[in-house]
């Protein structure tokens, strides 16, 4: 009879932990009868924990204001919603235009004096925003070209349009600096600075620093954004979801992880197969990289970083270029393109490592927790099983 380990990745505790196994055994098992799962739960016992309460993690809220409130002003949420879609204001205001109407003889579209102040900036080049980097010509070319740039000067009033298309401009050009991975992206007072001098450029008779990114449709954004960088940190730092914890746990104390990993397979009859997620995968390559366990004859990971620490030097049982010690089995590594959380191994292991492409249809984060709810995995791991 077949044994196969399931191992979980990061963050995950009871009673989560009991129905993400009961998850794996019942699709694995539907497609071959008589294997014998064997759950690992190292989240218990060798998981992170917030040992003081949390009393690490800086306060979330200032003096009498909710976390990040925008109204108080904190922008970053806002900004930060704007560098992930520089658009959504633009989005957001041609939403409440007013229904298009054949304008009457001699009238001007609304998006005129936008386009005519847009082409004068284009003129300028980068200049404008030298202080953030490259990128203004760019962005304002395809702010002119935007769909929605009539409809959203429909809509609004003319200085705050301009106030919008200069806070837009100016997200491009810090998002095309994070898209790079720049070294260096200036400080919120020369994004500031920079985004109230577009603003004036484009016809606002306001300080565009004055209003920073407190526009009504921008609030409606900033809070979502808020939200959900509260939520984020608190999926990341409490203990019951200690999920960068247990990564930073793992690779400077990881012995006793694997020594409970290893005295568990050692006491399995032959044949066993490993299935690990995520962190799991890395605990599992370890332990089999540092204790030959000939009873293990497939090794499976999904959404798994081993192959990205090793080729970092980051693995801590084998460096690059060491090869995969012979009494490593054959190891089936599977990745969701949309898991940015999921790397390869075919390149560094050759003929050691299969990689199979799997498909959830869900965007990052959801795609690195859909493997268990994906058919195609468990067909993936029967095909290979011993």
């Amino acid at each position: 009879m077949t044994a196969v380990v399931f191992i979980h990745g990061t963050g995950v505790r009871e009673p989560g932990f009991s129905a993400l196994a009961g998850r794996f055994s019942a699709g694995v098992t539907e497609l071959r009868g008589g294997l014998r799962v064997v759950p690992y739960y190292w989240g218990g016992d060798h998981g992170a924990t917030l040992a003081a309460g949390g009393a690490s993690l800086p306060p979330v809220s200032g003096a009498g204001r909710g976390p990040l409130a925008p109204d108080a002003g904190d922008d970053t949420a806002g900004w930060a919603a704007l560098y992930a879609d520089p658009y959504a204001e633009l989005v957001l205001a041609a939403a409440g235009a007013p229904t298009a109407v054949e304008l009457p003889p001699g009238s001007l579209p609304p998006d005129r004096h936008i386009r005519a102040r847009l082409s004068a900036l284009a003129a300028e080049g980068d200049g404008p925003a030298a202080e953030l980097g490259p990128g203004l010509t760019r962005a304002v070319a395809d702010l002119v070209a935007h769909p929605l740039l009539a409809a959203a000067a429909a809509a609004l009033a003319s200085g705050d349009l301009a106030e919008v298309a200069a806070r837009c401009l100016t997200a491009r050009v810090v998002a095309g600096l994070l898209d790079s991975d720049a070294p260096l992206v200036p400080d919120g007072a020369a994004r500031d600075a920079v985004a109230g001098r577009l603003a004036a450029a484009l016809g606002s008779s306001a300080p565009g620093t004055e209003r920073g990114v407190r526009s009504m449709a921008l609030r409606a954004v900033s809070s979502a954004a808020s939200r959900a960088v509260v939520r984020r940190r608190r999926a990341l730092t409490e203990a019951a979801h200690p999920a960068a914890g247990d990564v930073l746990r793992y690779l400077s104390r990881g012995e006793a992880v694997r020594a409970g990993l290893s005295a568990l397979l050692a006491g399995l009859e032959p044949p066993v197969a490993i299935v690990a997620h995520s962190l799991g995968g890395i605990i599992a390559l370890d332990t089999l990289v540092l204790t030959p366990l000939p009873q293990v004859r497939l090794l499976v990971t999904a959404g798994s970083q081993a192959p990205f620490l090793y080729e970092s030097g980051s693995l801590p049982s084998l460096e690059h270029p060491t090869p995969l010690p012979a009494h490593v089995p054959d190891w089936l590594n599977l990745y969701d393109p949309r898991d940015l959380l999921s790397y390869l191994g075919a390149g560094l292991f050759p003929d050691r490592v299969t990689d199979i492409a799997v498909d959830s249809r869900q965007p990052f984060p959801a795609a690195h927790s859909a493997y268990w709810t994906n058919p195609e995995v468990y067909r993936h791991i029967v095909d290979r099983l011993p």
